[in-house]
């Protein structure tokens, strides 16, 4: 059973664990301890930690081995002038190569999300507003441009929490003006929608801890389920 699980999926169960704070920043990442914690052998989560080493989740420590980076202030606030840079791009590509299918999944996460808003429900919104990025990540028709806008948001949740803005309804009126810009093909509009969504939201992002600016320190069980599976 357990030469049947891949390095992918257990780096993505690690990376998940130090998004969350199950596993909290500095820990040590002993193979052994994760092999058991996972239900797998050394072999992927060694692979694992060298992914997760690349994408700055995990760092080597002389006599300590694998840990669990620590960002700094600084580190923490490049990622949002990065996210900045790379959204507007992601928006305007999407414009000149997203598919009817794209089109489709990125309305009925608008509509959704202009739904829930209207109806007080804001618990489901920071889902879907992730949703809506990734699809529109995805839509840009680069696999490495997709790549580097999940990374970013990825390490960008890790680090931050997003306190709900007074008006809930401006992102989503933005989501859909940029939308509305990637259906008619106007990437130059689709940017620019993009930069202006991307700088309004910024001043939300709060450090999760900002004496030790990197991830809550609160324990979940790990569901060795979902990893089997």
């Amino acid at each position: 059973m357990r030469g049947h699980i891949s390095a992918q999926v257990v780096c993505t169960a690690i990376r998940e664990d130090i998004v969350s704070g199950a596993l909290e920043p500095g820990r040590r990442l002993v193979e052994d301890i994760l092999a058991a914690r996972y239900g797998v052998s050394r072999v992927p989560v060694r692979e694992a930690l060298r992914t997760l080493q690349s994408e700055g989740f995990v760092t080597t420590r002389h006599h300590a081995g694998a840990c669990v980076a620590e960002p700094t202030a600084q580190e923490a606030a490049d990622l949002l002038d990065l996210r900045a840079l790379l959204e507007p791009l992601g928006a305007a590509r999407a414009a000149a190569r997203r598919t009817e299918a794209h089109l489709k999944v990125l309305r009925g996460l608008v509509r959704l999300g202009r739904e829930r808003t209207r109806h007080a429900h804001p618990a489901d919104l920071p889902q879907l507003d992730g949703w809506f990025h990734e699809t529109l990540a995805q839509a840009a028709g680069s696999s490495s441009l997709t790549a580097l806008l999940t990374q970013l948001r990825r390490k960008i949740e890790w680090m931050y929490v997003m306190e709900t803005p007074p008006r809930s309804s401006q992102a989503w009126d933005d989501h859909g003006a940029v939308l509305d810009a990637v259906a008619r093909g106007d990437a130059d509009r689709a940017r620019a929608l993009m930069a202006a969504h991307v700088e309004r939201s910024s001043p939300g992002y709060r450090l999760r801890h900002p004496a030790t600016p990197a991830v809550r320190q609160t324990k979940r069980p790990v569901n060795t389920e979902r990893v089997r599976s």
